[in-house]
């Protein structure tokens, strides 16, 4: 085939996920490269017999060696090509989620054929993370774009994270175009209202993924006892707290994250003597409630994610073991257990899996009520079921 593009031939066999439109070409399903191409730059990926796969974006340092934009030859990667993906995310957005919803995903990478870029809105400010080689060889164009799409008050990026080593980029952080976001932005999620460390925040600020999950949490609260464990800035908890819990204990680790989940319940106006912040370790906390007979009526466990790679997989299962035979141990007959997992690398199956192993453990019976997963505005490609990071479950437990 004739083309001006370098190119990659697979081994013989190794095609079959790409014609299941699967994204990802990994270093070892590689035959040969034609060419010399940069970090970034666009490559056609060939069958064995030099027909046509896809489009994708090479990666040199990565295990994930290119990353699919298109699977239609006649596609070209430029302007044009963003735009329209942009604009497709964001009509997606728009189709899903209420009309008063002012801070969401915009972009989630894969999921949107967009890899390795996440766009969060929060209200008037994008925050734009590029954590593929490929996303960052197209920032300009993109930044460009965001700015022409969603007119804001300023776009800033947060792609100061790890996983950029693995592509053989560096972390890096700053004001893109318009206004540095203040300290604290404020935002709204329906009846309640947080501040949102956009500059030195977890990933982009604030887990806008879990907003229908607070939301189900409120449905549960009134007249409850509640425990929120990796509390962050206290959504779940306040979320309780807000629709009549009894009392909610919220622990952190971080003290930051703690002041600012403080804030956020002074903000709300929310009653401070049935409000209660542990700055712990959660592991030691929810060991020393089992050791002093302390029970809740619900519980929360949201921990950040305890497997980044296939070789951390089993002492990650041991950690979501460990919190959830204690939550188990510690809930009221009748109680309920939000339990989540967001490590990719852990399915749903495993999870479930886990969470029973812990229940049988701690001698308690337990029904699944609700399967819980990221937002609406964090959508799954069919085609790509590691896109399903975040799963869950409520329990109720005899």
């Amino acid at each position: 085939m004739s083309t001006s593009f370098a190119t990659m031939t697979l081994k013989t066999g190794r095609e079959s996920s790409l014609l299941r439109h699967h994204p990802w070409i990994f270093s070892g399903a590689i035959e040969k490269i034609n060419g010399a191409p940069a970090r970034g730059e666009t490559i056609h990926i060939l069958h064995r017999d030099g027909s046509y796969l896809a489009t994708a974006a090479y990666s040199p340092d990565s295990q994930i060696r290119a990353r699919v934009w298109t699977f239609d030859q006649n596609e070209p990667i430029d302007k044009s090509f963003f735009q329209r993906k942009l604009q497709q995310a964001l009509l997606l957005r728009q189709q899903v989620l209420p009309a008063h919803v002012k801070s969401f995903r915009w972009v989630n990478a894969e999921s949107d054929g967009l890899p390795g870029l996440i766009v969060d809105k929060y209200n008037d400010y994008c925050v734009v993370q590029y954590l593929s080689a490929g996303s960052d060889y197209w920032k300009e164009t993109i930044n460009e774009l965001l700015v022409e799409l969603m007119p804001c008050q300023g776009l800033y990026e947060r792609s100061d994270v790890e996983v950029r080593g693995k592509e053989g980029l560096l972390p890096t952080a700053g004001v893109i175009y318009g206004q540095t976001p203040p300290a604290l932005l404020e935002i709204q999620e329906e009846n309640l209202r947080f501040y949102v460390d956009i500059l030195k925040g977890h990933k982009t600020g604030f887990y806008l993924d879990q907003r229908e999950n607070r939301a189900l949490v409120a449905q549960y609260a009134a007249n409850k006892s509640w425990l929120n464990c990796f509390a962050y800035t206290g959504g779940f908890g306040l979320a309780a707290l807000k629709a009549g819990a009894k009392e909610v204990t919220q622990i952190e680790a971080s003290q930051d994250a703690a002041d600012l989940m403080q804030q956020n319940a002074i903000l709300n106006e929310l009653p401070q003597d049935q409000h209660h912040i542990i700055v712990n370790d959660v592991f030691k906390v929810l060991r020393q409630f089992r050791d002093e007979g302390r029970t809740f009526d619900a519980i929360v466990l949201d921990p950040p994610k305890f497997a980044e790679a296939k070789h951390q997989l089993n002492g990650a299962c041991r950690g979501y073991k460990d919190i959830n035979l204690l939550a188990f141990k510690l809930l009221n007959p009748g109680g309920l257990l939000f339990t989540f997992s967001c490590s990719g690398l852990i399915s749903q199956e495993l999870f479930q899996k886990v969470v029973a192993d812990a229940a049988l453990d701690a001698n308690r019976k337990a029904h699944i009520i609700h399967r819980l997963y990221q937002g609406a505005d964090h959508p799954l490609e069919l085609a790509i079921p590691e896109g399903l990071y975040l799963k869950g479950f409520t329990c109720i437990v005899e």
